[in-house]
């Protein structure tokens, strides 16, 4: 059989050149595919539901003291707090969970060098998005006495950082010493990758972004009152007000939108090369008629003319499927990209799978044709 396709390498050349290119765009979409559910199966690590993010933004008079732009959000968050429907107000930064912005900050700790993403949070934002607290504690007010500057870090950091070590009390650059652990949180996203991260305690001034966890029984003018209060304290500011869930949907789908088209590149891909191959085994039935009456007359079952059949379109998919292989494990091997291996291996095997299937199934029907030649009239057509 192997004889039989080497011999016919030219006319098969086209064939080897689209199941060789197709193995690896599908590689690509099963990476993408396995990667995703990987991410959306890890737990988000906090809440959303009930939950509005607020931007009032205001430009104060040039030369406000500082203590006076603190007092006009504290006395803003007390009055928020104090209404019905409220039950807890959180000022953030403009990375705050599902939004668009994104702030990173170089740290090296013991020759170890990492990126995460740097976050302001007051106080209460454990409590507004209902984060845990792995080890130590949330920072709160009292830390403000504190000679250095207390931070919260997430798992992922910590591992990164101090591996299974206790992380409390450590200093890390910047004077900032950590007073917690936190859980991760897919704050960028459903199918974004948990990344790093470390909270700051928010400075004193002028805070235009904030969470407002709403209660379970908050009254359907909740919002429109929430807009009201933050008018009355801050008049002719620009305030909008979102529900963090329609962000998560949003930052869901833009984070779907390269699958997406993955998915309809290789939909495009595989139908041309299904075509290519249910053509290429209609034509070799065809013009084997003579053969395969002949196998037929000499005591070859139909069973056994459909399975040769399939052989031989399995053997063709096999050898530019070894190349594919070949170059897909470069991936995990030189550690391209930063994904898992793991991640990697599944997708090549997810690959191989469906292009066999792919294949079977189109060479099947052609296959159950040849078995039906009648031994007869395929000699007399010859």
């Amino acid at each position: 059989m192997l004889t039989l396709i080497w011999n016919k390498k030219r006319q098969h050349f086209l064939l080897f050149l689209e199941l060789f290119v197709s193995f690896l765009v599908l590689f690509a979409v099963f990476t993408m595919l396995v990667f995703n559910y990987d991410n959306f199966r890890t737990p988000r690590g906090f809440e959303y539901q009930r939950i509005l993010t607020v931007t009032a933004s205001l430009r104060l008079p040039a030369g406000t003291p500082n203590d006076s732009a603190t007092l006009l959000s504290e006395q803003l968050k007390r009055s928020l707090k104090s209404m019905s429907g409220v039950a807890e107000v959180s000022y953030v930064g403009s990375n705050s969970p599902y939004m668009m912005s994104s702030m990173s900050d170089q740290i090296t700790y013991n020759n170890i060098s990492a990126q995460p993403e740097s976050y302001q949070a007051d106080d209460d934002y454990a409590r507004t998005v209902q984060a845990t607290m792995v080890r130590g504690r949330w920072y709160s007010r009292f830390d403000a006495a504190s000679g250095r500057r207390p931070v919260v870090i997430n798992e992922a950091l910590a591992e990164k950082f101090f591996g299974t070590g206790d992380p409390l009390g450590k200093v890390l650059p910047g004077d900032r010493q950590i007073i917690g652990v936190v859980k991760n949180m897919k704050d960028k996203g459903d199918y974004a990758e948990i990344s790093p991260g470390i909270f700051h305690r928010t400075d004193s001034g002028f805070h235009d972004k904030f969470l407002v966890k709403l209660t379970a029984g908050a009254a359907p003018s909740a919002e429109s009152q929430i807009y009201k209060t933050i008018m009355r304290h801050l008049p002719g500011s620009s305030t909008e007000i979102e529900k963090l869930e329609d962000k998560r949907v949003a930052r869901n789908r833009l984070a779907l939108i390269p699958v997406i088209l993955m998915l309809v590149i290789s939909g495009f891909l595989v139908l041309n090369v299904a075509l290519g191959i249910y053509g290429v085994v209609w034509y070799s039935v065809n013009k084997r008629r003579s053969e395969i009456g002949l196998r037929k007359a000499v005591g070859a079952t139909a069973g056994g003319i459909t399975r040769q059949i399939l052989g031989e379109v399995l053997v063709l998919t096999t050898l530019p499927l070894l190349l594919g292989i070949i170059l897909a494990v470069q991936f995990p091997v030189l550690r391209l990209f930063d994904l898992p291996a793991a991640t990697y291996m599944i997708a090549i095997l997810l690959a191989a799978a469906f292009l066999y299937l792919l294949v079977t199934l189109c060479a099947l029907y052609p296959g159950r044709q040849a078995a039906k030649i009648y031994p007869a009239v395929a000699l007399h057509e010859d």
